[in-house]
């Protein structure tokens, strides 16, 4: 599952990489109108980083998969493999309502969908097992899924850039590991 993960991962962020495109042009200028394709693959390529780093630090608590865990994963991975499509939109439209808001959709669905894996997991190895202590009650993950909901209206009525500062803020939480994980494996160990 976890090399599945991470060859689907590759991909989503090799086809990010490949979406942008060369300037038409040599000069500064030419380069410059594409800062918000740029802009849109820095966050998402940091986004699919964040999941792909704490996917793999969940990873490493698991004993056994069951297929509950198996398509709660393939749920994560499709709402991944938007991001292209997402990013890109937001990108070409240069922060317009409709993209941002679809964005923060996608961010908020991949956020839903991590957390149904991560409850999977749980419930397969049990409230007391190494990501159970861990996550607890996810205090970290409510206010990110929050804050990508808050997102959506805040981008569809007329303060995109707003909602994008909301996105870069989840963004900057998560940037660094989630030590929970490995703090509850060092001390079972």
């Amino acid at each position: 599952m976890e090399a599945f993960s991470d060859g689907v991962i590759a991909i989503i962020i090799t086809i990010m990489a490949l979406e942008m495109k060369v300037p038409h042009g040599e000069t500064w200028v030419d380069l410059a109108k594409l800062w918000p394709v740029f802009l849109s693959y820095v966050l998402s390529f940091v986004n699919v980083g964040i999941y792909w780093n704490n996917h793999h630090h969940m990873l490493h608590a698991v004993k056994k998969v069951t297929g509950g865990i198996l398509w709660a994963n393939m749920h994560l991975l499709f709402w991944l493999s938007l991001m292209p499509f997402t990013t890109g939109w937001m990108g070409e439209n240069h922060f317009a309502s409709l993209p941002v808001a679809v964005y923060a959709f996608d961010l908020m669905m991949c956020g839903v969908a991590y957390t149904i894996l991560q409850r999977q997991i749980i419930k397969a190895h049990g409230e007391q097992s190494v990501l159970g202590s861990a996550v607890g009650s996810d205090r970290k993950g409510k206010i990110s899924l929050a804050t990508y909901v808050l997102a959506i209206p805040l981008a569809l009525y007329g303060n995109p850039l707003l909602a994008g500062a909301l996105l870069i803020m989840v963004a900057l939480i998560w940037f660094i590991p989630d030590k929970r994980i490995e703090k509850v494996i060092h001390r079972s160990e």
